[in-house]
Formats: structure tokens, sequence, C-alpha cells
């Protein structure tokens, strides 16, 4: 598994569910797409910033999605810290 392959079992995507998930402190790991817009690039890394996280970069949202193993692209994906975050 690389740098860039999303884990399944703690997989957050979206940016609403990434943004809630990084106030409320229980996110791990984000990947975030290069080619995403740029508003939610920088509130996203702003986020990270706050958590101590730095975001993994992925070319694109369509290699981001496909990483999450949905049909279409994402701009951003987290790893959850424990399963008890929905």
């Amino acid at each position: 598994m690389d740098e860039t392959t999303v884990p399944h079992r703690k997989r957050i995507v979206g940016t609403k569910q990434v943004t809630r998930a990084l106030e409320a402190g229980a996110v791990e790991t984000v990947w975030l797409a290069e080619d995403a817009d740029e508003r939610i690039r920088s509130v996203i890394e702003y986020l990270c910033h706050r958590q101590g996280i730095v975001p993994v970069a992925v070319k694109t949202m369509k290699e981001l999605g496909e990483n999450c193993r949905i049909t279409v692209g994402a701009a951003v994906a987290a790893e959850l810290k424990d399963n008890e975050f929905r």
C-alpha cells in the first residue's frame, strides 16, 4: 500500500465529511487532490494545519476517487482515528 492509497475501513470522502471530522479532531490522515478547487484546498489545508496534519497530495481528483474505490472524483478524503466518528 503506497502513501496515496486510502484505507477502506476508516475512510471518509468528501469536503463536508472531512471538514466536520477535522473540526472534531477525529482525523489521522488527509489526502487532498492537487486539482481540487482552490477554495476547498485552502479550507482543508487550514484545518489540517490547526490539527498538525500534513495532507498527502494526490495528483488528480479522479485518481483520489479511484484510490477511495468510488466511481467519481474526490477533492479530499481522510482516515479517521477511530470508527466512532460518523
